[in-house]
């Protein structure tokens, strides 16, 4: 049996890291984000009661006002950390999101996206330091907000 294609271990961007346990050919399904489908409402409404921040958490918009919660029923997926450079891409089918490879990624190469966040307003200094970029990319941007 191989090994599995991918482990969580801790990163040196951010926390914990999602990394391939042994190489990846360019455009191979590499997992999919896992988690609960649920409504934004729901979402918003349990930030609302916590006090939990927009800017950390493991959701996955996939349109029609749902949301995959990687918190909640989640699999290895939702530790997988931004960069400006990434070497995986996100493909939406239906309601379900394939990770894909989207260059060859060798054995012990952290996984990322490019997490391309969105507000609905302009952030305050405050608030946008909570969207912080630490990839270290040559052409990182800064932010992991879409701008």
């Amino acid at each position: 049996m191989p090994p599995p294609r991918v482990v969580v271990r801790r990163s040196p961007i951010h926390g914990r890291g999602l990394f391939a346990n042994r190489d990846i050919a360019t455009g191979a399904d590499v997992i999919e984000f896992g988690g609960a489908l649920v409504p934004w409402s729901r979402v918003r409404l349990h930030r609302e009661r916590s006090g939990e921040t927009a800017a950390h958490t493991f959701l996955f918009d996939v349109g029609d006002g749902l949301v995959i919660d990687g918190g909640r029923n989640g699999n290895s997926a939702r530790w997988i950390n931004h960069s400006c450079e990434p070497n995986c891409e996100a493909v939406l089918d239906g309601h379900r999101v394939l990770i894909v490879a989207a260059r060859n990624i060798a054995a012990g190469e952290e996984l990322f996206l490019d997490y391309q966040l969105e507000l609905d307003h302009e952030p305050d200094a405050e608030e946008a330091a909570l969207y912080a970029c630490a990839c270290g990319a040559p052409s990182c941007r800064s932010t992991m907000l879409h701008i």
